[in-house]
């Protein structure tokens, strides 16, 4: 390993601290203090085969996107002929700024990946968006990089995520506790992997900064039904996480609802079978991974709704699992493929579970 630091850098942390950990000298300036000895950028560009730059400023993305070369830093990053990462760290509004997600989307354009930043406590005091990755995700996104398989890149994904919501009337809806956790953690998964991801997502909280991510917001079983089939055809891969409410009312009052009467009877249908539709418009080269929730014969149910919607792998939880189901950080999973192998696992972090997932699906193209 090597590193190279920016002349703020050193506020931060210490050359000796990094040259320690590394067991190799830091470099910041173009020569090598009085002997004059050049750091050779182009050297550097050409020997890593990984590049990450972290925490990335909002000022480092800036001279990166307008390729400016005014430091040693940017200068091996304009030489660096192998993937080049980032993981951004500034104050909220800087990352907000319209100046900087111009400055993100033409990296992304030119190839640069991203660690996204993370919701926390600021520099400033603030609470939002712009914490720097634990050093733990961005150790992971160099072992997954480092060690990934081809598998994945260049395949194009459907994602849904999230609950729907079926309008009673203006104001109430009917739903589910689903929070869009563990399909936004396989999301990230997927495109860590290479793979290039659609997200359509029910109403949720949750957001999502990768480059390869893209995500569109729907409310309804409805919408998500439409734009699954908007894009379904033009797809490798499609992973169904989301909670679509099976039934709706049978009618949306168009004001409302007063509390006139001790009892209120709702008329509800059916919604539209997502995954069933899409099951029965599956080419030869998709691949469709399903999830099942269950609370009773988990294996049975899960069996006969992989077979009965055409799926090639189920992920199965049950609410009967301390620390699985809506809502947590946590699940606990099994998974069951066409010929009825069984894996299961223990409790883990969603993103975890998201990792083992993913090397299912590398498995099923494998």
């Amino acid at each position: 390993m090597r590193v190279v630091m920016s002349r703020s850098a050193h506020d931060f942390v210490t050359p000796l601290t990094l040259a320690t950990l590394s067991r190799n000298p830091v470099l910041t300036e173009f020569t090598a203090g009085s002997t004059g000895e050049w750091n050779n950028h182009v050297e550097l560009g050409l020997w890593a085969d990984l590049f990450v730059i972290a925490p990335a400023s909002a000022n480092t993305l800036s001279k990166m996107a307008a390729g400016s070369c005014d430091n040693l830093l940017t200068a091996v990053y304009l030489s660096a002929r192998c993937p080049v990462a980032v993981s951004p760290a500034m104050d909220l509004d800087m990352w907000h700024h319209a100046a900087t997600q111009r400055n993100i989307s033409q990296l992304s354009q030119d190839g640069v990946r991203f660690i996204a930043p993370r919701f926390g406590e600021l520099a400033s005091g603030l609470v939002g968006l712009g914490r720097m990755a634990e050093p733990e995700e961005i150790h992971q996104f160099i072992v997954d990089t480092i060690s990934s398989t081809s598998a994945l890149a260049g395949k194009k994904v459907l994602l849904t995520a999230g609950p729907t919501q079926e309008a009673i009337d203006p104001v109430r809806y009917v739903t589910n506790h689903s929070t869009g956790k563990m399909g936004y953690a396989v999301a990230e998964a997927l495109a860590r992997a290479g793979a290039q991801v659609h997200v359509v997502s029910g109403p949720t909280t949750l957001d999502v900064a990768h480059p390869m991510i893209s995500v569109e917001r729907v409310t309804s079983a409805e919408q998500m039904w439409q734009a699954c089939e908007k894009h379904f055809a033009h797809v490798d891969l499609a992973v169904l996480s989301a909670a679509v409410a099976d039934y709706k009312p049978l009618k949306a009052a168009d004001q409302k609802i007063k509390k006139n009467e001790s009892a209120l009877v709702l008329t509800l249908t059916k919604t539209v079978d997502i995954a069933a539709e899409l099951g029965k418009r599956k080419k030869p080269h998709q691949v469709i991974v399903g999830f099942a929730l269950e609370t009773e014969n988990e294996e049975a149910h899960a069996l006969e709704k992989m077979e009965r919607k055409n799926f090639d792998l189920i992920v199965l939880n049950s609410l009967r699992d301390a620390g699985a189901g809506f809502g947590g950080d946590t699940n606990k999973i099994k998974m069951i493929s066409r010929d009825k192998r069984v894996q299961s696992f223990e409790l883990k972090s969603k993103k975890e579970v998201a990792r083992d997932i993913v090397q299912a699906i590398v498995e099923l193209y494998a």
